[in-house]
């Protein structure tokens, strides 16, 4: 039977309230501050991560947990108006929808997460039919999701069985633990890491103190590890040789917003791989969509097309030693 999707996305999805930038650090004391914008917009790494493919133009389906609230069905109705097929996103009549505050300053930004349903996610929201028919399958917001984090290794295997290539982003752990028992076994069954520069220092451990590095030591781990360094462009590893690329340069008045850039980031990787393009190609390509992001505010609003991508890579280059 042919796959039903090019990819199958499993993990967090929420509302962000995105507010910024603070002119000065965030006061307590029951003080008032003002920003130049806030907004309300579709969050959480494995939603924007599947609207960034949709707009791509993979077909897409989503697996997860939100609240049976207004929140959770604007998540599921946002998802809907992307692309991605929502069948397989379960309301929870028991717990909220899970919602993050992110306050931006500068380039840098604060994220607050109440979990709500995160905490209850897992394999089973996932449906086997959708696992076994998806020729990708990719998984984000590992730590803040514990009961998929211990079913996330038998997802990926049963993937893997059915011939699909599988894919992780970590994303941050809030409790600074990064445990390594807990990774291990998700790691074996991963094709390609998805960190950013920070994430993979926390993973790599103890002699990761570059992201070259980091790559270069979770490389032995991962078929494909694949490093975000922001301004610095991006690199991956693929246990033989690094490959490097540089970021997408946009003017000052061009870049808006980051949040979500990794996400959109990991949607252009995962995409080029799909249509066939070696790492070193994909890696160009996937840091453009990360950048073309950044032009409005929230995750999803300037996610590039294809073409629009492509407008500016060759997706060609040579890998490096």
């Amino acid at each position: 039977m042919p796959p039903a999707y090019d990819l199958l996305v499993i993990g967090d999805a929420n509302p962000d309230v995105i507010v910024g930038p603070l002119a000065e650090p965030l006061a307590f004391g029951q003080r008032e501050q003002l920003a130049d914008s806030g907004m309300l917009t579709l969050g959480g790494s494995a939603a924007i991560m599947a609207c960034g493919a949709a707009r791509l133009g993979l077909t897409v389906a989503f697996a997860g947990r939100v609240g049976d609230d207004d929140a959770g069905r604007y998540v599921r109705d946002e998802l809907t108006a992307h692309g991605v097929d929502t069948r397989a996103l379960t309301l929870d009549p028991a717990r909220p929808t899970p919602l993050t505050v992110v306050l931006t300053r500068g380039e840098d930004r604060a994220i607050l997460t109440s979990p709500g349903t995160l905490t209850a996610t897992s394999g089973r929201d996932v449906p086997h039919d959708l696992l076994t028919r998806s020729r990708h399958v990719h998984a984000a917001s590992f730590f803040l999701q514990p009961c998929l984090a211990e079913d996330l290794p038998g997802l990926f295997a049963t993937a893997r069985a059915h011939g699909a290539t599988t894919s992780l982003d970590t994303q941050d752990d809030p409790s600074g633990a990064w445990d390594p028992a807990a990774l291990h076994p998700v790691l074996a069954g991963t094709d390609i890491l998805l960190p950013n520069a920070l994430e993979a220092h926390h993973l790599a451990g103890p002699g990761g103190g570059t992201p070259e590095l980091a790559a270069t030591i979770l490389a032995a781990r991962v078929p494909l590890v694949v490093v975000k360094n922001g301004a610095d462009g991006a690199l991956c590893h693929d246990g033989r040789g690094l490959s490097t690329t540089p970021a997408l340069t946009l003017t000052p008045h061009d870049t808006v917003d980051t949040v979500g850039a990794g996400d959109s980031f990991d949607a252009g990787f995962v995409a080029a791989t799909l249509h066939g393009h070696p790492a070193h190609h994909a890696l160009p390509f996937a840091a453009v969509c990360g950048a073309l992001s950044t032009r409005a505010h929230g995750g999803t609003r300037a996610q590039p097309t294809w073409d629009e991508a492509l407008a500016h890579t060759t997706l060609s280059g040579a890998p490096t030693s």
